[in-house]
């Protein structure tokens, strides 16, 4: 996988978030999600510019829904997660994984003893 394919923090945030959203993956709904769980201020333009990044890139595909009128007649635009897209997740995550499991014993006091 060549560098332009790893994900960025803020790529895998969006994407999982995605997941965890399912069939209610649109711009604002995950901008709010990522905002409630992480505490944490996203921009609808950095929001915007990750989804189509993401996009180019294989690992999420959109679709418009239906106009509604509280949006003015603008349809909403939903996300999901390619198989592509998981693949990356998962190599994400098991990347993490082994990055803790590989930290000596002791180096780190984040974590109470245990006795």
């Amino acid at each position: 996988m060549s560098s332009r394919n790893n994900l960025g923090e803020f790529e895998e945030i969006v994407m999982l978030t995605i997941g965890v959203l399912g069939e209610n993956a649109y711009g604002l709904a995950i901008k709010e999600h990522i905002e409630s769980r992480l505490n944490r201020v996203v921009s609808m333009g950095a929001l915007h510019t990750g989804l189509y990044r993401l996009e180019e890139k294989g690992y999420l595909k959109s679709k418009l829904g239906k106009a509604t009128n509280v949006r003015g007649g603008k349809p909403k635009r939903f996300f999901i997660v390619t198989n592509g897209g998981q693949k990356a997740l998962k190599k994400a995550m098991e990347d993490r994984q082994q990055l803790w499991k590989d930290i000596p014993e002791g180096v780190f006091k984040l974590f109470p003893s245990q006795s």
